[in-house]
């Protein structure tokens, strides 16, 4: 079992840094994920999540203080705004696609801010 929570830990580690360049796709849920499949299946893999560089600070501060940091939820809104506009504007034809892209970004915007801001 140890085994498959590191398989499937360490999937979810490579769609959260995915999710750092794609702006639909999140990162933070991945980790926390990838956080909780690792503390179940090795304490090393574990340790070293959450004394990463990179991904160590994304699930110390949900996990802390349930916030995001300004210059993540900047960046997270203008690169998912632009690619639902892209996308409304250029590529969808039919109405109730945009109309329903346009319902998901607001959701996700909503939810985004609903966070509380690190300084």
């Amino acid at each position: 079992m140890k085994t498959l929570y590191i398989v499937i830990g360490t999937i979810s580690l490579a769609l959260g840094i995915l999710g750092i360049f794609l702006p639909l796709l999140p990162t933070t849920p991945f980790l926390l994920l990838t956080a909780t499949l690792y503390f179940k299946g090795s304490s090393r893999l574990y340790n070293w999540l959450l004394n990463h560089r990179y991904f160590g600070p994304y699930i110390r501060n949900y996990r802390e203080n349930k916030a995001i940091p300004l210059r993540a939820k900047i960046v997270s809104l203008v690169l998912m705004w632009g690619t639902m506009l892209y996308c409304i504007f250029f590529l969808i034809p039919l109405i109730w696609v945009k109309v329903l892209l346009g319902l998901i970004a607001a959701g996700i915007t909503y939810h985004i801010l609903s966070f509380k801001t690190l300084k």
